[in-house]
């Protein structure tokens, strides 16, 4: 598609047989229902509309330079990627993986005490969209299955004029 702007890339994949931290992957083929081989702890994961969980890279190492023990795959998510402006990112848009797999953000994440271990008070809240707009992970639904690569390109296919109030 020529309206396609490259936005970032595949930092990491990451996976797990449930819970966190989730470990990373050198590619891995993502269905309809998320990475293969990824599995959920605790019921109210997963799913059509949470398929995949997004986070960035730039927030980590926010994070992180905050005095935080978070890394890649620690907070949950299956992909963090590199180069996205998630303060820019709503429900509705849409981003091509590499050639193949296309989602469609569904939205922003809650975050739970699962995850207390990536802060250094335990305040997990830290990457509350409501509270930090901008820091929150991101659910998408997968609206084409295909092979994603660590290092593949991450295309802005469309962009929603939704917002969340």
């Amino acid at each position: 598609m020529t309206s396609e702007v490259l936005a970032g890339r595949v930092y990491q994949i990451n996976i797990s047989n449930g819970g966190v931290p989730k470990w990373p992957v050198p590619s891995a083929w993502v269905t309809y229902l998320g990475i293969e081989g990824d599995r959920h702890r605790s019921p109210g994961h997963g799913g059509p509309e949470r398929a995949l969980c997004l986070f960035s890279l730039e927030v980590i190492r926010l994070l992180q330079a905050e005095g935080h023990p978070i890394v890649p795959g620690a907070a949950g998510e299956n992909l963090t990627l590199e180069g996205l402006d998630f303060a820019a990112l709503h429900p509705g848009d849409r981003l091509r993986i590499g050639d193949a797999v296309l989602i469609e953000l569904t939205r922003h994440t809650t975050p739970c005490v699962n995850i207390a271990g990536c802060f250094k008070d335990g305040d997990f809240t830290r990457i509350l969209q409501t509270k930090f707009p901008g820091h929150s992970r991101m659910y998408a639904r997968v609206l084409q299955e295909g092979e994603i690569v660590t290092g593949d390109p991450v295309y802005l296919v469309s962009r929603t004029a939704q917002t969340e109030g």
